[in-house]
């Protein structure tokens, strides 16, 4: 193989390596929904995250709620804030009614150091109850 073929053949499989990498990255799904001052509800989930225990992060204006710690099942997690007090109970992370201030929320998943593995910012869908 000469010298040309070799650093093309090099390139390609560089490139398909890259490419591998990108399709195992971790992945984030943040959802939220604000029902007037009577309900807020926020969901982070993560997918091809490697074994590990997680916590996610919700920020809405001034406003923080962390979830405690939980390993991930498989390679995904999934976590629940709520104002809603039977979602509470059920295991959702509290956060107040009015918790989600201008329609946006940022979701974060980090890992047990505390370094951010993926984080996303989202628009709330707003329900008049």
């Amino acid at each position: 193989m000469n010298r040309k073929h070799f650093t093309l053949a090099a390139c390609a499989l560089s490139c398909l390596a890259g490419l591998a990498l990108d399709a195992s990255a971790a992945t984030i799904r943040v959802q939220c929904e604000q029902r007037g001052t009577a309900r807020a509800r926020v969901s982070v989930d993560g997918n091809n995250l490697a074994a590990g225990s997680y916590r996610a992060i919700v920020v809405s204006g001034a406003n923080s709620a962390q979830s405690i710690a939980q390993a991930a099942v498989g390679d995904e997690v999934e976590f629940d804030f709520d104002s809603n007090p039977a979602d509470i109970a059920a295991g959702a992370t509290a956060i107040a009614p009015t918790f989600i201030q201008g329609r946006q929320v940022v979701g974060k998943i980090v890992n047990a150091q505390g370094s951010t593995v993926i984080s996303d910012t989202v628009s709330c869908r707003v329900r008049n109850r």
